[in-house]
């Protein structure tokens, strides 16, 4: 049951690493929900044409040391961050779906009411061959007044 919700303006970095090129990132900032849940957190916002998933919502699930990526929409994944584990999931586009493993090295959250941040550092496998390391950094803000 949400025990709070606030509207909060989001910045999502997201970048992919790769030994061969300099990592371009991939920025956006939007107008969200935060929600507390029990103990956790729920961030939700509506992707845009920017990111390639527009018409896709996503949403953040913090519980302690785990951070769940769901999105649903164009795209459907969920995706499951746990540092130091490997977790399975499949990954839909409305060509065929395909598996996606994701091994998180980091995941740090520091989350309130008010805001605060998540970072996560992974490796993600498609089909079981790895396909590259990605590192996820959010910021949660109030809006503005």
């Amino acid at each position: 049951m949400a025990d709070n919700i606030n509207n909060v303006l989001i910045s999502i970095q997201g970048l992919q690493l790769d030994d061969a090129e300099p990592p371009e990132p991939v920025e956006l900032i939007t107008p969200g929900q935060l929600t507390r849940v029990g103990g956790g957190y729920l961030l939700s916002y509506q992707e845009s044409a920017l990111t390639g998933l527009e018409g896709t919502v996503t949403t953040l699930r913090v519980d302690g040391p785990r951070v769940t990526l769901s999105r649903m929409g164009d795209v459907c994944t969920h995706m499951i961050f746990e540092q130091g584990q490997r977790h399975l999931s499949y990954y839909e586009t409305g060509d065929e779906p395909f598996t996606v493993g994701v091994s998180a090295r980091r995941v740090k959250s520091a989350l309130t009411d008010k805001g605060g941040s998540i970072e996560v550092d992974y490796q993600v496998e498609i089909d079981q061959l790895l396909s590259g390391r990605n590192a996820l950094k959010v910021n949660v803000s109030a809006l503005p007044s």
